[in-house]
């Protein structure tokens, strides 16, 4: 196996022969990317987001395998691709702070009936959908009724109503 990069002459990109370091490179960089991209995207996507991560599953899928479609550059990314989703695993495990950084925390977006719009705002959620999980979770219609919303880790929205 060969372990070095080489920059292609007539293109503005660079070919790595290796696919372990592809493989690595590519989970990394798509970890970081979707994890900035804010819990909202992955837990309701709409047709353009589908349609984009579908086009994103084919760019990565050709990074990573490049020119060699053989069987030993299939299993050693795919080994690369589980071990290093392992990896993340036990570190997750054993560091709270890791985890916290690598899964996100629970967040209040409501609180006592207002929406606390600066935090809003940097997880991209607005009041149209907070008061739309209220309305399918607990029927409620107004955010006066809405004691807390909280944006779980999953990318859902909690919502405890006011108590009558």
């Amino acid at each position: 196996m060969c372990y070095h990069l080489y920059f292609v002459s007539r293109n503005s990109y660079f070919k790595m022969t290796n696919p372990f370091v592809r493989g690595l490179i590519i989970y990394l960089f798509l970890l970081f990317v979707l994890r900035i991209s804010g819990k909202r995207t992955l837990s309701q996507t709409t047709p353009f987001e589908f349609v984009l991560l579908l086009i994103i599953g084919e760019a990565t899928q050709q990074a990573m395998i490049g020119d060699d479609f053989s069987l030993t550059n299939a299993i050693v990314l795919i080994a690369t691709l589980t071990g290093i989703d392992q990896l993340l695993s036990r570190l997750r495990e054993k560091s709270q702070r890791f985890e916290d950084l690598m899964e996100g925390v629970p967040l209040i977006l409501v609180d006592n009936g207002k929406p606390l719009e600066d935090r809003m705002k940097k997880v991209r959620v607005d009041r149209e959908d907070v008061l739309e999980a209220a309305r399918k979770i607990h029927g409620l219609e107004r955010m006066e009724q809405i004691k807390y919303a909280v944006l779980e880790k999953t990318g859902e929205i909690s919502i405890i109503p006011v108590q009558q």
